[in-house]
């Protein structure tokens, strides 16, 4: 699936090219799955061809930044790449790869890699999380959000509050291990959230949806509270923070982009390793979604930019 111009899902095509030929230090993977980030949407839409990590190449362009597949030496691995993942062939960086272990599905490691890692970092790295301490995580029931409340309690955080934008959804998080689940809407955000930690300021909010939730965030902060901005699928603009008010409350306003760490350390290492046997000992569910054939990818992107989704959608070659 290629597309030759900028813009949302319908510049989306099925194309017939040549296989992907590996460089020095790569490994061709033929593609059992493919998947879906919301990256990708942004990708398409031309949000991601300016800076420093910006996906390069003229067009047309082959959107996807993971795989799982084979080897041509027999290896089944998990594959990071800035693009080209969403083709039944593809050639992936060796540092980026990481094998699996038997008893995963391509759906729970594809959900291990870029929102399993920036679950991940965004608490251990950014938010550093200790334990005790209260984690509030918004958009609870996708991706990253499901992974990031599991792993806060893998990490002996306190009380976990989930914000999700429908009754089934909030019901999913708690599943997931949050202790409660409240609607994420920024009207009575404050309320809301100060009520479901018991009357007590939190230490830390992990914010994907930006805008005015990111603005009602701050005021649930706590004494050296943390809020992580990893996102922004509201599409909506925050307020300027005065610098003076991080001072003055001592609170933190950090930020994360997984892109920038795996340019410069590669998708394997320490963490990897760490969800992919929390996996494989049963300590961490992946939410795995729909799947969907890889012709029908627009379809993927539609339910994913409608917010119709949850957990880990993939697209299969």
């Amino acid at each position: 699936m290629q597309h030759d111009r900028f813009g949302g899902p319908e510049v989306l095509e099925e194309v017939e090219v040549a296989d992907p030929v590996a460089k020095p230090g790569e490994t061709l993977v033929e593609v059992e799955a493919a998947g879906v980030n919301f990256g990708d949407t942004k990708d398409i839409a031309g949000e991601l061809a300016q800076g420093p990590y910006a996906v390069k190449g003229p067009l047309p362009h082959i959107p996807g930044m993971e795989v799982v597949g084979r080897t041509p030496d027999g290896r089944r691995v998990l594959g990071y790449l800035r693009q080209g993942g969403y083709a039944a062939k593809a050639a992936v960086a060796e540092r980026d790869l990481a094998v699996l272990p038997p008893e995963l599905s391509a759906g729970t490691a594809l959900a291990l890699l870029v929102q399993g890692l920036t679950a991940w970092h965004l608490l251990r790295t950014v938010a550093r999380v200790r334990p005790g301490e209260s984690v509030v995580v918004h958009a609870a029931a996708g991706g990253t959000g499901s992974l990031a409340v599991q792993l806060a309690r893998e990490f002996s955080a306190g009380r976990v509050i989930a914000t999700a934008s429908s009754e089934e959804k909030r019901a999913l998080a708690l599943e997931f291990g949050a202790d409660v689940a409240i609607d994420g809407e920024a009207d009575g955000y404050r309320e809301r959230v100060l009520d479901a930690n018991r009357g007590q300021p939190v230490d830390i909010v992990l914010d994907a949806v930006g805008g005015p939730v990111l603005d009602a965030s701050l005021d649930v902060l706590g004494f050296l509270g943390r809020l992580v901005t990893y996102g922004a699928s509201s599409r909506q603009s925050s307020t300027a923070i005065p610098p003076s008010r991080l001072a003055t409350e001592s609170i933190t306003v950090g930020g994360f982009w997984l892109t920038p760490l795996i340019t410069n350390n590669g998708a394997g290492g320490k963490a990897l390793d760490e969800l992919l046997d929390l996996a494989a000992r049963g300590r961490l569910r992946p939410l795995v979604g729909a799947e969907y054939d890889l012709g029908r990818a627009r379809d993927a992107h539609e339910d994913l930019m409608g917010r119709r989704t949850k957990g880990k959608l993939i697209l299969l070659p």
